[in-house]
């Protein structure tokens, strides 16, 4: 994962159609058939921690410090006995360490004393952990559970800005019009195949439109269909 975007890209000539965003969604669901998270984790909880752990980081650096933390931490009871010092010792290499540190444990003692040591499968009660936010929440309600929901990081930020799929000024702006204009059936997948997409394809400073295989319905003014 990454960082929260703060400003709203330009380049859309218009909104896509409801016709146009099925089309967008679809041609994406062909490039990327097997989209997944890139994070490391076994389960409900090691998933959680990494997701908190993504924030200003990229997905390969969170899974070179989680490898070591996730062997001697596993669980909630494990990582609080391992403590903020042993836990930032892990992941230091990452942006935030302290912070994360520091909410890793409070987050493990909280699902120990709240939940029974379990991961609730319940928004408001995982946005109340230390730490998570609801980019955090929608991730883990999305890949541990199965819900709808869409994680809106800076790539589906600039997607949906640049391209005309949902234009907005916020995060939650553009999470709400994802949400209502991708067809029901394709919305939980669709968080992974727009990430993935961001990623590899439609990046920040150049897009490669050339490679984009979804420059048909796609509405950014400065397409460069040609490869450098």
């Amino acid at each position: 994962m990454t960082r929260t975007p703060t400003t709203r890209p330009a380049g859309a000539r218009r909104r896509m159609t409801l016709k146009e965003v099925e089309r967008f969604i679809t041609l994406l669901a062909a490039a990327h058939p097997n989209a997944e998270s890139e994070l490391d984790f076994v389960d409900d909880y090691t998933l959680l921690v990494a997701v908190a752990l993504s924030a200003q980081a990229t997905d390969v650096s969170v899974n070179r410090v989680t490898k070591g933390l996730f062997r001697d931490a596993p669980n909630p009871a494990a990582m609080v006995a391992l403590g903020e010092e042993a836990v930032g010792e892990h992941i230091r290499s990452i942006g935030l360490w302290r912070t994360k540190a520091r909410n890793v444990v409070a987050l493990s003692q909280a699902l120990l004393d709240q939940h029974g040591g379990q991961v609730p499968h319940d928004r408001a009660a995982l946005e109340a952990l230390p730490g998570v936010g609801r980019k955090t929440a929608n991730v883990v309600m999305n890949v541990a559970f199965g819900d709808s929901t869409m994680a809106v990081d800076t790539h589906i930020f600039r997607i949906g800005n640049r391209t005309g799929l949902a234009p907005g000024k916020t995060t939650r702006a553009v999470e709400d019009q994802l949400v209502a204009r991708i067809p029901a059936p394709m919305l939980r997948p669709a968080h992974h195949w727009l990430i993935l997409h961001g990623r590899y394809v439609c990046k920040a400073r150049r897009p490669d439109c050339w490679r984009c295989p979804v420059t048909e319905p796609c509405q950014y003014t400065a397409k460069i269909l040609i490869a450098p």
